[in-house]
């Protein structure tokens, strides 16, 4: 496979119409926002940052990355399965993971015989990452590829809670855009010894959202 392509087939897997349902979650965004965490850009971006260097998503890509390793070998891909959804702080965590990790095992089945694939009960770094270990797809890559996923998906989210504008979140994006790059370059050279977190607000949140009222998302 040539970089064009892989490039082409992870911005497919992780383009926001892939149909995983990303759009209905917002990874306790939503309640950092409602409990005035998150009023203003700056906020936004570190809030993401920190997601994404010291949160669940670190681990995600941790994960991924060795999912990646392990693609051909189920034994892997179950334990690593087990310990991602035991990684997961709450309730909304755990089915936001699983539910788009089943989504997405359906969807990229029209590319690899399901036969290969981990089953329908991986949770989502699992999954991306084992079909990108399929591939062949550079593990860096497909690291950075998902952060940008989730990070798009959380400025979207941002977006409709009114949090900032199309243009603010493209300024966003392109300030993030660093942190993406060094954070799947440390993750391509993890091992299980680098997973841990430090986002107590974050984990919070994403509790709480579960009896938030009214709501736009999932999580």
């Amino acid at each position: 496979m040539t970089d064009a392509t892989a490039l082409l087939r992870l911005m497919s897997w992780l383009s926001p119409v892939f149909p995983i349902g990303g759009f209905a979650y917002s990874a306790g965004l939503e309640q950092a926002v409602q409990a005035g965490h998150i009023n203003q850009q700056a906020a936004l971006v570190d809030w993401i940052t920190v997601q994404s260097t010291q949160g669940a998503l670190w681990n995600d890509c941790v994960i991924l990355v060795q999912a990646h390793r392990g693609a051909e070998q189920d034994q892997t891909i179950v334990e690593l399965s087990q310990l991602c959804l035991a990684l997961c702080v709450g309730q909304e965590r755990h089915d936001e993971t699983l539910n788009q990790g089943t989504s997405f095992f359906e969807a990229v089945s029209h590319w690899i015989e399901p036969a290969r694939l981990p089953g329908r009960g991986a949770p989502l770094p699992v999954v991306v990452g084992a079909a990108a270990g399929l591939e062949r797809i550079d593990p860096h890559l497909a690291a950075g590829a998902y952060l940008h996923a989730f990070v798009s998906n959380q400025l979207q989210c941002a977006i409709r809670l009114s949090v900032v504008g199309q243009d603010g979140a493209a300024k966003a994006l392109a300030g993030l855009e660093p942190v993406i790059e060094r954070t799947a370059r440390l993750a391509a050279c993890t091992t299980l010894d680098d997973l841990g977190g430090a986002t107590f607000i974050a984990d919070i949140a994403s509790m709480t959202h579960e009896t938030l009222q009214p709501r736009l998302f999932l999580s």
